[in-house]
């Protein structure tokens, strides 16, 4: 085990799925938050193209997705997330198209566990909240998204856990992470193919044990009870 962690940047790939993970939360709660929001518009419009993502995004292969992103934006519409004129162009690049992949496709379930989160809340609130005057785009961001935000946190945790195991999807688009690294190692050290195993798995342990542990935390220290 200590020649594989001296001759293989195990750590190095291992943040790079870390990182992945960051990036594509951040992008997909945008993107979540504002889909969840038409979910629940009076705006059929909106509604009907919110359940339209949502119902077609999930539905697709999250490779293929990824494959979309590189081959298809990159590779046939010519579209590049990073200059080429960095030194590392096409590291750069395929980081940031699996960081797209990954945020488009996660963005539908973070819409669905903030719906979740909305339906938490009393209906007699918006109602109040129209009483006194307020317009829908009021009424959710003052009344309805705080509270529905603190009582998705336990599903939102399940979707950044599915989100970083994930990651290994982004082998698809080049990018080198620990998926790619065990492979690199079942291929150059067969024989040490139960070391290897238990190397990568105790490095996921390592990432999403806690993942779950706070966000059970916080959905027990915040949640709102009904």
């Amino acid at each position: 085990m200590g020649e594989l962690l001296g001759s293989y940047d195990i750590l190095g790939a291992f943040l790079v799925n870390v990182r992945l993970t960051l990036w594509s939360a951040l992008f997909a709660f945008v993107l979540g938050t504002v889909l969840a929001v038409m979910r629940v518009s009076p705006a059929p419009s909106l509604r009907w193209a919110g359940a339209a993502y949502v119902n077609t995004v999930r539905n697709i292969p999250l490779t293929l997705i990824i494959l979309a992103a590189s081959l298809g934006l990159w590779g046939q519409l010519g579209v590049e997330l990073a200059g080429r004129d960095s030194g590392d162009f096409i590291a750069t690049n395929s980081f940031r198209l699996a960081v797209l992949g990954l945020s488009v496709y996660t963005a539908a379930f973070v819409c669905e566990a903030l719906r979740s989160g909305v339906n938490t809340v009393p209906a007699g609130q918006a109602e109040a909240a129209r009483a006194i005057g307020l317009g829908f785009g009021a009424t959710m961001r003052l009344i309805i998204l705080p509270q529905a935000f603190r009582g998705a946190i336990a599903p939102l945790g399940n979707t950044l856990i599915a989100l970083a195991k994930n990651t290994t999807v982004a082998q698809a688009a080049g990018v080198v992470q620990a998926a790619s690294v065990m492979n690199t190692m079942m291929e150059f050290r067969p024989d040490l193919a139960v070391a290897i195993f238990l190397i990568i798995a105790l490095g996921w342990v390592a990432i999403v044990l806690p993942t779950g542990l706070v966000t059970t935390h916080l959905s027990r220290r915040l949640g709102v009870a009904r």
